[in-house]
Parts: structure tokens; sequence; C-alpha cells
């Protein structure tokens, strides 16, 4: 079964029809890229309307559901409103903007758009638990961060900006055949490294000081994550405790990841480590997220979040500590959620690396 025909399966008996006009979406139930498009789903048949610059291309890729050039898209989506005789429209709340639905409800005055997350909450159900398939591509993705890690680490010196080593990490994940990074490659080195996602800047590499990279790979639309801190040089007594803190955190954190566990226990067990030694407030951000089609996708492993792990569920374990004008301290991998724990997708090196 197509994730077209899994998403009209799961249509709540109210709805009659689904919009589809986010990009990432679009992607994730046509299996194609494209800047622009619209996908239509009735609980009948579904059609994917696209304009000239990516008609062909749909044709040759979107089997599961009719491809339609557009000429006048919006007598073309009220032909077909009316051949499905619907008057209720269901789109996605957490893509559409308040403009493009104020444009609809000008353009078809007689339907009715259901902007309730009901929709939203259909799609996420889906895209939360991978398939085969997408668990392949965000290990092929995966595999190429891994070996970009092993070529930057004789690439960072003293005589390197954090914005020459992110470049270099984009560059190398390209050449080996990434479609493109996963987000803005993060690389902070010294106290730069205490702000959990700040920008690399010009600044230079310190001897004796952590550098802190977390980056990854998009292959077929899906992505990898990973974050990795070394030190060049040799570390201080502090910032050998606290990377060794942070890296138990994570083995045990990663230990306790398995269905039908709350996402929010996970979150407390490492907020727990850092608790008894006296740390916790140094740790202000989740444990982790979903990945997959997007970088950030359900479930959070947050304290707020008391949802249950399920089965082909993807998660990162990303526990960290900073410590301002000091450094900071981050280490990342992801995992595949099983019925008895889970399997480490991330077969890269996490022990202390002095370069």
């Amino acid at each position: 079964m197509n994730n077209i025909e899994k998403l009209i399966g799961l249509f709540p008996q109210n709805m009659q029809c689904a919009m589809i006009t986010s990009e990432v979406n679009r992607r994730y139930f046509t299996g194609m890229k494209s800047s622009s498009g619209t996908l239509i789903c009735f609980k009948e048949k579904a059609y994917f309307i696209t304009d000239f610059r990516y008609i062909e291309k749909a044709n040759k890729f979107v089997k599961n559901a009719e491809v339609i050039e557009q000429k006048n898209i919006t007598l073309q989506i009220d032909e077909l409103f009316k051949k499905h005789k619907i008057n209720r429209v269901s789109i996605e709340d957490e893509y559409m903007t308040v403009s493009q639905l104020n444009s609809l409800k000008i353009s078809f005055p007689n339907v009715e758009f259901d902007f309730s997350n009901v929709l939203s909450k259909v799609i996420s159900d889906l895209r939360i638990i991978k398939s085969k398939s997408e668990i392949n591509k965000i290990l092929e993705a995966q595999a190429i961060a891994e070996e970009t890690f092993k070529k930057i680490l004789d690439y960072i010196s003293v005589s390197r900006s954090e914005r020459d080593i992110s470049r270099k990490i984009d560059n190398i994940m390209l050449k080996l055949g990434a479609e493109c990074p996963s987000f803005d490659t993060i690389v902070l080195s010294g106290i730069n490294s205490s702000m959990p996602h700040g920008v690399p800047s010009n600044q230079k590499v310190v001897k004796n000081s952590f550098v802190l990279m977390d980056f990854g790979a998009v292959v077929d639309g899906y992505h990898s994550d990973m974050t990795r801190t070394v030190c060049l040089g040799k570390p201080s007594d502090e910032m050998e405790r606290i990377y060794n803190l942070v890296l138990q955190a994570q083995v045990e954190c990663i230990k306790k990841v398995k269905a039908n566990i709350p996402c929010c226990d996970i979150d407390k067990h490492a907020r727990d480590i850092f608790g008894k030694m006296g740390y916790s407030e140094f740790f202000g951000h989740s444990l982790g997220h979903g990945v997959g089609i997007e970088i950030h996708e359900a479930p959070s492993l947050s304290e707020k979040n008391s949802s249950l792990l399920k089965e082909n569920m993807i998660v990162t374990v990303e526990p960290g500590i900073y410590l301002a004008k000091k450094f900071g301290v981050r280490i990342e991998d992801f995992v595949l959620v099983t019925e008895n724990g889970c399997k480490n997708l991330t077969n890269c090196p996490k022990e202390l690396i002095s370069l």
C-alpha cells in the first residue's frame, strides 16, 4: 500500500477531501521533489496538479495519483470538487499561511475549509512510523555523514575557522553523494561551543579547546543527524569530566529507549543523571526529536511529551551540557525504536577524540 492509499484509508468519517500543498508532504506522498504543485485526495481517487516545469517528471515518477498539467488551477480544482461532490476540504494547518487560506476561501466560496489539526494529525501519524524503504534511505544518509566525520578530523587545525570547517563538511557530504546538507551545518569552537545552536563564525579553532560539529546529509529526501564534540589538543580535567558525563547520559538514555515507553521518561533520565552531578540547569533543550523527511519531526523526546514511543519510530538522543563563556559538549546519535529496545543507526566513535 502506498502513502496516498494509507492517507485515504485513515480519513476520519467526516473528512471528504485532503488538500496537500506543502513541499515536504507533496514529496512524502508523491515521491517527487518540486517547488510547486497541489495534491488533492478524495476517498475515491487522488490527483496531482503541477505546472509545465514538472509535468514530464510527474508523469514519470508519480504513480499513485492522476497527474494533471496546471492551466487554470482554480477552475481545475473546482471541477474536481464538483466531480466528487464535496463541499468540505481539509488543509494542512501546520504549513498553510493565513494568506493562502484566505485566497482559497475567495476562490471557492461554496466550500468549507477545515483548518483544524485533523489532517496534519493524520499525516503525522503516518510519517512518525518509518517503513523499511525510509529506514534504508536514512541509513544511506547517515553513512555519508559518518564518512564525512572521518575525513573532517584531518582538516581541523588552528589555521581553520568555524566557517572553514562547516563549508568543508558540506563539500565532503556533497562529493559523497548527498542531495544537500540536512540543515545549516553547525561548527562551534572554544567558548562558542556553549551555544547549542550557534552559527559558525570566522573565529579560528583554539588549541586545547572543544570543536562541536552538528551535521547530517539528505538522501532521496531523507535526513540524517549527528553531533560529535572533539578536542583539538589536550582537554582540561573539567572538559574531560563534562564530556564523560554527557557520554554517560547519552549511553544510558539509549538503553532506555524502547516501544511503549513515554518520551518524557527518556528525557527525565538524562536530567536525573545531570542533576545528581549538579549540572541539570546547563541542559536547556529536549533530549531528542524524530528524524525523517524533515530534520525535526514527531515525536519529541521532551519533558512535556507523554506520548509513547512506538516500533519503527526514529529519534535522536542528544544530551548536552553548556557552560557559558567556557565550553559546551553535545553527543548525538539517532536510533530506531524496536519492541524490546532500540537499534542505534549511528556507527561512529563517540569516546573523546583529541586531535
